[in-house]
């Protein structure tokens, strides 16, 4: 047998495990470079070994929300730590990364054109902010009511009318399946994040008397600041408190550039979900991703919307039955029948995902209500068909059975994540959707207007458009 050669024929490996040794190096620099190349070598091959499709960002390959949708592979890159600084660079929810799939076009996302998220505000706005965020004798205190997003857009509007009226909020008070704002958003982040444009305060000082009056009949749709300035400004200053209630869609959409930048760094930053809403979302949405990409539908099977409109179910004639006698029984509603702008049901989606080229093998995520029999056509046509209940374990779900702004939360963080999404109803979810996705990189979106995949679309000065849903360009640039 061949005797080895002593450690010590080999200056290399004694300097390296020798601390005691001179510190000049034996290795030519020519030597780190290829030791280097064939590292990387090495990540990439066990990389694509393990996982086949290749992860595509349409951003700069140093972004901070391309390292954070990376690092989100194997935890959440928001954890929680109270003591670190709040920063614009990375949103709220950062996304799992989409991948390429090769020879198949409908995983392909569209050009994001180098749009990034962008949220200066000028001087005059910071040089007010010094006094508006040391409030303490005004206090606006709001109600909000309605699904998920329809309170997530009613407190983006009222972080906007506190600024506009110089006042600190009060955590908003939510109506609904009786969850509180904490258990639904992160109530420190949200304080963190705004701490530079207005003052949120946990409750109303004890000093303070307040009238829970509706205010509701009161505001029009669509008004401007100075409307709200005008109004309310002196009653505030008067009372030192004021109570609002249903916000839905009374502010002018139509802001100054800097009120746009806020409703975005309420909608995209300042809104996080709580930690274990948060923390499950994150789970069920790897749980899909691990297996390969992956397509939402969000399905709009709510009673109410169709009563409301006197769309088709599309569960059959009995249920078709139930809707005609519940609007006969309601006249407001027989004078509204909106059949263009119906929900599609399961078989549409199922036709309009085929259209698109998606393969048949094609896993498809299900957002939002619907039993088997709703999915049916749906699991008919492609054989990959889940639910957040049938990719929960053992009572992740059994705390949050009846309520359904977490259970949409869940389904809104996987949605998101999502290679492709694809809406049933142009309805909040849907408008949600569209701007967060935009916002985090401009990830594909199906429609039934063909012509639109996701890609940037200029909001313009169109008074429907809203800028989180259209965020181009007031809260996103180019290099």
């Amino acid at each position: 047998m061949v005797k080895p050669k002593s450690i010590k024929n080999h200056p290399q490996f004694v300097l390296l495990f020798n601390p005691k040794t001179p510190q000049k190096s034996p290795f030519t620099p020519s030597t780190y470079i290829l030791l280097s190349i064939t590292l990387v070598l090495a990540l990439i091959l066990c990389y694509t070994t393990i996982n086949p499709f290749v992860i595509k960002i349409h951003t700069s390959p140093h972004s901070p929300l391309l390292l954070a949708s990376i690092s989100s592979i194997y935890q959440d890159p928001n954890a929680d730590d109270n003591n670190s600084p709040v920063t614009l660079s990375v949103p709220s929810i950062v996304p799992l990364p989409p991948r390429l799939v090769a020879g198949t076009e409908f995983w392909d996302q569209p050009d994001g054109e180098g749009y990034h998220p962008c949220l200066e505000f000028s001087l005059k706005y910071r040089r007010r902010s010094v006094k508006i965020v040391n409030e303490k004798k005004r206090f606006l205190v709001v109600v909000v009511s309605g699904g998920l997003l329809q309170i997530r857009n009613q407190i983006v509007d009222a972080v906007i009318i506190a600024r506009i009226l110089e006042a600190s909020l009060v955590l908003p008070v939510l109506k609904g399946d009786g969850s509180e704002f904490s258990e639904i958003f992160d109530v420190e982040h949200f304080r963190k994040t705004l701490k530079a444009d207005i003052r949120v305060a946990s409750s109303l000082p004890s000093t303070r008397l307040v009238s829970w009056q509706s205010l509701e009949n009161q505001i029009p749709h669509n008004v401007p600041p100075f409307w709200i300035r005008a109004r309310f400004f002196k009653k505030l200053n008067e009372d030192g408190s004021l109570v609002l209630t249903g916000l839905d869609s009374k502010l002018s959409k139509n802001l100054s550039p800097d009120l746009q930048k806020l409703k975005c760094k309420v909608a995209f930053h300042a809104l996080k979900f709580a930690k274990p809403v948060r923390d499950l979302g994150n789970r069920i949405a790897r749980r899909m991703w691990i297996e390969g990409p992956y397509v939402a539908v969000h399905l709009s099977l709510e009673k109410e919307l169709w009563v409301r409109t006197g769309c088709p179910t599309g569960l059959g004639p009995e249920y078709d039955v139930i809707i005609s006698e519940e609007r006969e029984s309601s006249p407001e509603f027989l004078a509204t029948n909106s059949n263009t702008n119906c929900p599609l049901n399961a078989l549409e989606a199922a036709r309009l995902l085929k259209e698109s080229g998606a393969p048949a093998n094609a896993r498809v995520y299900i957002a939002g209500g619907g039993g088997d029999g709703a999915i049916l056509p749906l699991k008919t046509e492609f054989e990959n068909v889940v639910t957040k209940d049938m990719l929960a374990r053992d009572g992740e779900l059994a705390p949050y059975r009846n309520r359904t702004t977490i259970l949409t939360a869940i389904d809104y963080v996987v949605s998101l994540s999502s290679d492709v999404f694809l809406p049933s109803y142009n309805g909040h979810m849907a408008r949600a959707l569209q701007g967060h996705r935009a916002y985090v990189g401009h990830r594909k979106y199906v429609t039934m207007s063909m012509d639109f995949k996701g890609q940037p679309q200029p909001r313009g000065k169109r008074r429907d458009r809203d800028v989180i849903v259209y965020p181009v360009p007031e809260c996103m640039c180019k290099h």
